[in-house]
């Protein structure tokens, strides 16, 4: 069966990647937890990655780290089925979720994902709200060229979507302002019963007193 090692839910987007994406294929896994910044996680990383870092895929012998490059073996676990179909459309959903995968750092540093949290409040500067701007343009854009299929960037649910998943719980823990387009694909997502999944560990994390603050 596959492993995924990740870090804690609240905090660790790079963990949520990889991890909804197994989710929407269907593909068995077991989930193996550590908490960052703890010696725990100090004194057991390194059986799984010498890199060091969540999360990593293990399949058998194979390791495969970074949340793009698992999901991208993912993919072809699963047949080639979570990038869509057509060949502009998935050149698309490549570009945009490489940007994501690089990109953004501003926003990434203003707002910190605490998936268990709504309601904060931390002003953005001009960067950060120029990463805004563009990530609405994004998503707009694919919901106005795929608006049939499905309700996702690209119609049905892709790797794009995992790659943004974070975002989403970036937007409506700290109130992003956002198109109506963007505004209804963080419905949609928010909506999504694996996200709602990842929310729920969250807040047993918190329940558990793990940390808020990932430095």
């Amino acid at each position: 069966m596959l492993q995924l090692v990740i870090g804690d839910k609240n905090l660790s987007s790079w963990s949520l990647r990889p991890w909804i994406l197994l989710r929407h294929l269907g593909l068995d896994f077991e989930e193996i937890r550590l908490p960052l910044d703890t010696q725990r996680f100090r004194d057991e990383i390194g059986r799984y990655t010498a890199s060091r870092r969540v999360p990593v895929l293990l399949d058998g012998e194979l390791r495969v780290w970074d949340s793009l490059a698992i999901c991208e073996y993912l993919n072809e676990k699963a047949g080639g089925h979570a990038w869509p179909a057509e060949v502009a459309a998935r050149a698309h959903a490549r570009s945009i979720s490489a940007e994501m995968h690089s990109g953004f750092q501003a926003l990434r540093s203003s707002w910190s994902m605490k998936a268990a949290a709504r309601g904060l409040d931390a002003p953005l500067g001009p960067a950060a709200l120029a990463d805004v701007t563009r990530i609405d343009e994004i998503w707009s854009r694919c919901r106005g060229e795929h608006p049939s299929g499905g309700p996702w960037l690209f119609g049905r649910y892709s790797i794009a979507d995992a790659m943004y998943a974070p975002v989403v719980l970036r937007f409506d823990t700290y109130g992003a302002r956002v198109s109506s387009s963007a505004r209804g694909y963080v419905e949609t997502a928010l909506q999504d019963p694996h996200l709602q999944e990842w929310i729920r560990g969250a807040e047993l994390e918190l329940a558990e007193g793990r940390p808020t603050e990932h430095p």
